[in-house]
């Protein structure tokens, strides 16, 4: 039987071999003591890179932005976001329950939350009917595989400095933007004051996020986190991984961009697929089938090939490359994919 490949999402990526033995050799303590070496070095680097004071250490990137937003905002602020971010869409309604915030969407140009349009939602003034403006949450890469332009989340910043009110960058795949874009992730984290970004998908550590900012919010975070069940144990040896995610791993994202360019110009060579190679910014791939096709006899010939990929949507399908997927892999995927459309 063939090796199973997983499009699914990045967040399939099993740990390295070089992760695995870190994992068992890891120096470990009680982190909810402070006392595990292994974390706070991770927490050490993950801050440096991100270019913020000091970093926390999560269990995932829902834990990372929903802590975010509980620690920057009073219950019943308003957080100003798009209406196509992650966390208004796949973080189940979390921000309602634990921050007890409300979120204000603002439709967004392909991920770009466009500045004069945040400014006008913004709360000026004290007027007792209105919520207080407590937080704006950017996305960079969005979840539509799209990098936002440095100068949009500029203009959103100056718009943030200007009304005093704090910028969240909600960065699950903020290294997979700094490759794109040929810059340092922290000409990218500079225009906000607190960032998520996850280990735990391309980056391929098994579990983990991080969450960093200015030291006494990540003070603050740190007490909000074991209230939310989060305090973690002898974690070092979930650190440890996450220390080679940040360093063996990033340095692997360019190859993971070039797999999904490969995959999505093989896509879009097949009759009736439609692919917009300029939304191709990093390791994803959306692109459109044909009507007609019967997306069930689709799933069961990829099944059949032991290929796992998430179903389409409204003809609209996503697919995800990650450091187990090479060239040789995709060619089995495209070859599925001809033969159906070909039938």
């Amino acid at each position: 039987m063939s090796t199973v490949i997983d499009l699914r999402s990045d967040t399939v990526t099993h740990p390295t071999p070089a992760m695995r033995q870190a994992m068992a050799n890891a120096i470990v303590g009680d982190d909810v003591y402070g006392d595990d070496p292994t974390v706070r070095e991770l927490e050490t680097l993950a801050a440096r890179l991100l270019g913020k004071e000091a970093a926390l250490f999560v269990p995932s990137g829902n834990f990372g932005n929903q802590l975010a937003l509980f620690t920057h905002c009073q219950r019943g602020d308003e957080v100003i976001l798009g209406d196509d971010c992650h966390i208004v869409w796949h973080e189940t309604g979390g921000a309602a329950v634990i921050a007890g915030v409300q979120l204000r969407t603002i439709a967004s140009a392909n991920g770009v939350l466009p500045a004069p349009e945040v400014k006008k939602r913004i709360r000026d003034g004290e007027d007792i009917h209105w919520p207080r403006t407590g937080l704006i949450c950017l996305e960079n890469a969005h979840s539509n595989g799209r990098v936002i332009p440095l100068a949009d989340m500029a203009a959103v910043w100056d718009v943030a400095q200007q009304h005093s009110v704090p910028v969240h960058l909600d960065g699950a795949r903020v290294f997979n933007a700094a490759v794109h874009l040929g810059c340092d992730v922290r000409d990218i984290t500079r225009y906000s004051d607190t960032v998520m970004c996850c280990l735990s998908k391309g980056l391929a550590a098994p579990v983990g996020s991080i969450l960093a900012g200015p030291a006494a919010f990540i003070a603050r975070a740190r007490k909000n986190r074991k209230l939310l069940g989060g305090g973690l144990r002898q974690a070092g040896v979930l650190a440890a991984p996450g220390l080679l995610a940040l360093t063996d791993m990033v340095a692997h994202l360019p190859e993971d961009h070039a797999n999904a360019r490969y995959l999505a110009e093989q896509l879009a060579a097949l009759p009736g697929v439609e692919v917009n190679l300029d939304d191709v910014h990093i390791n994803m791939v959306w692109f459109r089938l044909p009507a007609t096709l019967d997306s069930g006899r689709l799933m069961a010939a990829l099944a059949a090939a032991n290929i796992k990929a998430n179903g389409p949507e409204g003809g609209l399908m996503r697919l995800v490359t990650h450091w187990q997927v090479g060239r040789s892999e995709l060619d089995r995927v495209i070859a599925v994919f001809a033969s159906v459309l070909a039938a």
